[in-house]
This record gives C-alpha cells, structure tokens and sequence, in this order.
C-alpha cells in the first residue's frame, strides 16, 4: 500500500534551496546594515544600498560565493540521488501538504522564479490526487460523470484538502445534497492572483472542452482569496473568448477580501517605518519577503495591469475596478467575530482577517462597489473566518441559492 509520507526525497532539494538562499539573503542584509553603520548618517538620513569596500566587502562577497559554490554543489548531488531515494511516486500526507500549501503562501512566487522542487503547480484534483484534463483520462475518472460542475477554490496558505474541517467539506455536501461533481483547484497562493486566474480560465477551458457529458451548469465557490482568483479568471476568459464562460450560472464567495486585507496593509506601514531610518531600513527586507500573493491581498487586486509598472510594496497602489461578471449570479458571504449587529466589532474585527464591508463588496467609492444584490448577501455572528467552511448555516444558505 502507497502509505502517506511527511517528507519526500525532492522536499529535501526544495529545503536545501532555500536555506542556500537565506544564507545569501541574510549576508547581503547584514553587509547592508554594516555599509550603513559605517557611513554614520543621522538618524533619518539617506539610507543606500550599496555593498561595503575594501577588505570588509572582499569578506562578504567570498561569503556570498562560498555559499552558492556549496549551494550549486549540494543540489546538483542531490538531483542525481532523488531518483534512487524515491523511485516511484509517492502519496503525499495531510500534515505535509498543509505545510506545504503555507510555505507557498508566503514565498511563493520566490519558488517558483527559483524552480524550487516545494513550487506548487496549479492542478484540479479530487481527493488529493490530480486529474488529467484530457477526454479518455477524465471518462475514466468519472465514469459516471455529471452535468453539473462545482469547482472549489481554497484561500491563501491553504490547499484543497482543507476544504474538510471539523468533519464537513462543502464540496461532498453539495454533491450528496444536489447532486454536483465537486473538483478542487489547488494553486500556488504566492502568485499573483492575476497569475493564478488566468491559468485557472485556461484550466477550465480544457476541462469543459473534454468533461465526458454535457454540461448542465457550472458553479464556482470560492474561499477568501480563492473568490479572488475566481473573478480574475472570469475577466481573463472573456478577454480570451473562452467557452466555459458560457455554462458559468453562479458563483459563491466565502470571506473574499473584495476590496482588501488590513493585516497586509499592517504590513505595508511596517516596511514604511523601518525605511524611515538608514539603520533600520535594511531590515525592511524582511517584511518585503512575503510573497506577491499575499500584497495582492492589500487592496484586493485581481489584474496584471494593477501591479506590473509599479513597486508592489509602494503604500499607495492604482488598482482597476472589474465588476462582477455579467450573466453570473454572484452571491457574497461575510462573517464577523461580533455576536449581534450594530457591535463595535462587527466593523473592526470583521472575521479576524477580513473586513465584513470588503466580504460583501461595499466601498465609499461607487465605482469600485460590487453589485451584489441585496438577497444575494449573508452575514453570520460570532464566527471567525475558517468557520465558514464548515459552519451549518453557511451551507444551508449557500445550498438555498444553489437550488434557485
């Protein structure tokens, strides 16, 4: 029997990547840091990056060349051993892919612009195990496949395994209840959203072009960022001229930061404070670490145009407003960590990570709103933001409008 594993031969690679990566990281902060103290500016003078001189950047840079002759060294040895470590393919565990899944979230995009072996490749699977999106792969998969389609994408750090919590899965529900085929998308939530959506429009356009029957609907629902990614998708397939567009009737949004996060911008405001000061600002690194999913999540940004000429760290970010898409039933769902309404908390905790104004598209500024219609919202008290993937009353109204 393929027994789970918590650690795969190629994680050992991934590991070793990155740690060689850190090491160089942190020796360029730490020579910054050096180059800065030594200059001996006042206490908000000009900060610069520029690497130290003479004997003191000689030992830097034999540093930094040391480690990637040893990184190059280490992993080329390990390439050749991962084969003969694991010879055939490996289930992989629950604990390993939630580790996984976070380490995505947070550096993400680092991993896969390094090929890093822990990068995860957007696939749609169900029960953990990938499909293949061509017509015999997918008849054999499903052979007794339906027309109606529900797609479930998970939030940032997550992965699809964690639409399961506390004994309930949202997915497996719907299709005891209604009859649905659930499938989950499992996407590298360090990427850019507009990354991520258009490979998931292309992604569904291959899937319906080869799902064994016709399709009678499709749905989407989708959880904290997932929503995100969901309506990037829906922009980018129309730009394409993309068919599924055709059988999309409705889509659920759990939680979705619509119009952004406070904690990214919390972060945002660090980076700008430790700029302030040239011995500090080196350490602004740091912050400046996190991944470009996770500043996407600061004003909820959706489109390539909205981060490609600019700083993705700046304070002030343009982002296009994208209504929702035409023809679609939309239909958003918000928590608060208040327990009744009209709290103080109801607008400054909202679920602990979104604010129930951004979950439910409403904004100052009328442009940017969403137009969800009024029957087509819900807000629950005294629940955080996981609970919505498993809290009963969450799903007896999203099966509600399902069923309309």
């Amino acid at each position: 029997m393929n027994k789970p594993r918590h650690i795969q031969a190629t994680d050992i690679r991934g590991i070793s990547r990155l740690a060689i990566d850190a090491t160089i990281g942190l020796t360029r902060l730490v020579e910054t840091m050096h180059h800065n103290i030594s200059r001996t500016p006042g206490p908000v003078g000009t900060f610069t990056q520029e690497p130290t001189q003479g004997i003191t950047g000689l030992v830097y840079r034999s540093i930094q060349g040391t480690t990637r002759l040893v990184g190059s060294g280490i992993d080329a040895l390990l390439g050749q051993l991962t084969p003969l470590l694991e010879r055939e393919p490996k289930s992989s565990s629950r604990p390993r892919e939630a580790v996984v899944a976070a380490l995505n979230g947070v550096l993400g995009d680092h991993l896969a612009a390094s090929a890093n072996p822990l990068a995860i490749q957007m696939q749609l699977r169900r029960d953990g195990k990938p499909l293949v999106l061509t017509a015999p792969d997918l008849a054999a998969s499903f052979p007794a496949a339906g027309g109606k389609l529900l797609i479930l994408l998970h939030g940032l750090c997550m992965n699809d395994l964690q639409w399961q919590r506390k004994g309930h899965d949202h997915g497996a529900a719907l299709a005891a209840a209604a009859g649905y085929t659930p499938l989950y998308l499992r996407y590298n939530s360090g990427l850019h959203v507009s990354s991520n959506g258009q490979a998931f429009a292309d992604m569904l356009e291959a899937l319906l072009e080869n799902w064994p029957v016709p399709i009678e609907k499709l749905v989407i629902l989708g959880h904290s960022m997932g929503g995100l990614v969901a309506r990037s998708a829906c922009h980018y397939g129309q730009a394409a001229g993309h068919a599924w567009l055709k059988h999309l009737r409705q889509m659920v949004f759990l939680g979705t930061p619509h119009h952004g996060a406070p904690l990214e911008r919390g972060g945002n405001w660090v980076d700008v404070i430790l700029e302030v000061s040239p011995y500090t600002a080196a350490l602004a690194r740091l912050g400046k670490i996190r991944s470009a999913g996770i500043t996407d999540l600061r004003h909820g940004s959706i489109l390539e145009a909205d981060w490609k000429q600019g700083d993705r760290f700046a304070r002030k970010r343009k982002v296009k407003p994208v209504p929702l898409p035409e023809h679609v039933e939309c239909y958003a769902m918000g928590v608060t960590l208040a327990k009744a309404p009209g709290k103080l908390g109801t607008k400054l905790l909202g679920d602990g990570l979104v604010p129930l104004s951004s979950a439910l598209g409403q904004h100052t500024e009328k442009r940017r709103r969403l137009e969800f219609a009024a029957s087509h919202q819900w807000t629950g008290y005294g629940l955080n933001h996981l609970d919505l993937l498993n809290n009963a009353e969450v799903f007896e109204q999203m099966r509600s409008w399902l069923d309309e």
